[in-house]
């Protein structure tokens, strides 16, 4: 069986609207001779005349009678797919989407977004995943809407990206700690006890190779999954966890930061999406609320792109 074409109900609704071969020729901007060809086309698919001689115009057949409602809620459904989305109003929209992210961001920027959602699109609804790993594909499965992470070896290559902001690490001591006394050298940083976090069991990071250069080694006293456990553990020992500062920013408020005494590669944090939601006026209008709500303090308004900018 051949396959139909679609085009000809495009024809057949212009000429039972129109009722005239002339006529629906000027609307389809086709000559009358196109039109005639593309009647005779539409009176052999559907073994119908549809339009007869009366006179001097043209009269439709039951069957045309029959089918002009149909083909043109037809035309109108065609044409309402293939018509590019129009843009989203927030505040009735209905949906949720599904962010996952490190403890440290939800702490930091989740009462925020959810504060702002409430005001602007009450019928949304964030959930905030878990982040075990760094694995990509409960984003290519559909799983997530959105991730937040620094991008590195594991992130998928056709993620979208945007920076959100970059962040740099800092030393964090309960009030009291000896490390609070004094300049904070890379030697006395190197003697304190430390925090190791790692969500892979990790005993030996970036911190440890930047040691190196001064031939020095720390002591890890415990290795954690995350940074809100590290912070934990500082407010009750003389233990040192190094994390990122504006990440962790409400982790932190009680205790103390100190700068490091060695250079250390700051990190980008960057809110990724799969290319199949990124023409979706819904999550580009989430996206962009996201990325406004992390410029504002304490991170800044840092929203340069990594890998693919959106206006």
């Amino acid at each position: 069986m051949s396959t139909p074409d679609f085009n000809l109900l495009i024809t057949l609704d212009a000429l039972l609207d129109e009722g005239s071969v002339a006529g629906a020729a000027r609307r389809l901007r086709l000559s009358p001779s196109a039109m005639s060809r593309a009647l005779a086309r539409l009176r052999a698919t559907t073994g119908d005349p549809l339009l007869v001689r009366a006179g001097r115009g043209l009269v439709p057949t039951p069957r045309a009678l029959a089918l002009r409602e149909q083909v043109g809620q037809l035309v109108q459904d065609a044409e309402a797919v293939l018509r590019p989305e129009r843009e989203i109003d927030p505040a009735h929209l209905v949906r949720t989407f599904r962010l996952r992210a490190s403890d440290g961001f939800v702490e930091s920027v989740g009462a925020a977004l959810l504060a702002r959602l409430a005001v602007e699109a009450p019928g949304v609804r964030l959930h905030f995943v878990a982040k075990p790993d760094k694995e990509s594909g409960p984003l290519r499965g559909g799983e997530l809407d959105f991730e937040t992470g620094v991008i590195g070896a594991n992130t998928a290559p056709e993620l979208h990206t945007q920076a959100l902001f970059h962040d740099h690490f800092v030393a964090v001591v309960r009030p009291g700690h000896p490390l609070c006394e004094g300049p904070l050298t890379a030697a006395r940083y190197a003697a304190a006890r430390h925090i190791m976090v790692s969500r892979r069991g990790r005993e030996h990071g970036p911190i440890d190779q930047a040691l190196a250069v001064f031939k020095l080694e720390r002591t890890v006293t415990t290795l954690v999954p995350g940074f809100a456990t590290a912070l934990a553990l500082v407010r009750g020992s003389d233990l040192v966890a190094t994390v990122p500062e504006l990440h962790c920013a409400s982790l932190h408020d009680s205790l103390v930061r100190l700068p490091l005494p060695f250079p250390l590669p700051g990190i980008t944090l960057a809110l990724l999406w799969h290319p199949r939601l990124d023409a979706d006026p819904a999550h580009r209008w989430l996206r962009h609320l996201i990325r406004e709500t992390c410029a504002r303090p304490p991170y800044g308004t840092r929203q340069s792109s990594d890998k693919r900018g959106e206006s």
